[in-house]
């Protein structure tokens, strides 16, 4: 079993290297001043901040390793819905993660407001939240107690979802990808994402890193609908949204003017 939870490990710091490494060096080193319109947050994040997030996540990766080697390599998997023949065709495999996704987007927003309650964030979120400026790095970066409650999606949608290796591979790296692009620190959605049905459904950097900065609101992982229909997307996300890309593209966007009473009512959600 110790044998299995060092191959996850290091099978997962691979992953997360061979990602986020050359995501950071694109954005903040070689090509640093031509994404400088895309910057969401003006100050820079220092190299502390980046070890801290480094660190972190190494951590949380072998807490992740533990609880899938539980799941996976003990008798827990025969009361689960994993399997390994051909029970199901190969296109069922991307329809399972893309589902996987939706239900840990659920799990995520109400772990997460949960994690912020002011009795427990001190003791487990506030490791994450130190990197009030993400980079990609921040990703998995979690206190171990947090990084507990993030692996235990695994058994949970096993439990609930037929899934094969090939299925899991694809929720885990199709997961780890949009969380690197919602931590890192730039806006690169395409001009005609704004007016689009996926910007009403879909969560964005901006959204996220509106996150880290404010400390309270745009509580989702990967849409907007449980911040929408709970009423705890900060009011100003839109208008934030658009003022980066007014500034990537050098000309005003139109933003969705939220009603004060409507921001009176959000606020008193954000917590």
């Amino acid at each position: 079993m110790i044998s299995k939870i060092l191959e996850l490990t290091l099978t997962g710091m691979v992953r997360y290297f061979v990602i986020t490494v050359p995501v950071f060096v694109v954005f903040y080193i070689v090509l640093k001043k031509n994404f400088k319109k895309l910057k969401i947050q003006e100050r820079e994040a220092k190299k502390k901040d980046f070890l801290h997030e480094i660190s972190n996540s190494l951590v949380s990766l072998l807490v992740m390793a533990v609880i899938a080697v539980l799941t996976i390599f003990t008798p827990i998997i025969h009361y689960t819905q994993f399997y390994t023949g051909n029970e199901y065709p190969l296109w069922w495999s991307f329809v399972a993660a893309f589902i996987a996704l939706i239900v840990h987007d659920t799990y995520f927003y109400w772990m997460h407001r949960i994690v912020h309650h002011r009795k427990i964030f001190k003791y487990v979120h506030l490791t994450h939240h130190k990197s009030t400026n993400p980079s990609p790095f921040a990703s998995y970066s979690f206190h171990a107690f947090e990084a507990i409650a993030e692996a235990l999606i695994l058994p949970i949608v096993l439990f609930i979802i037929p899934m094969n290796p090939l299925s899991i591979f694809l929720f885990i790296l199709g997961g780890f990808i949009i969380n690197v692009y919602g931590h890192l620190g730039f806006e690169i959605m395409p001009k005609w994402f704004r007016h689009s049905f996926l910007f009403e459904v879909l969560n964005t950097s901006t959204h996220h890193n509106m996150h880290h900065s404010k400390f309270k609101g745009n509580y989702g992982l990967y849409l907007r609908v449980w911040d929408r229909m709970m009423g705890t997307e900060h009011p100003d996300y839109v208008k934030t949204y658009d003022k980066i890309q007014e500034k990537r593209f050098g000309e005003e966007n139109k933003s969705v003017k939220v009603p004060l009473t409507v921001k009176r009512k959000i606020g008193k959600n954000l917590l």
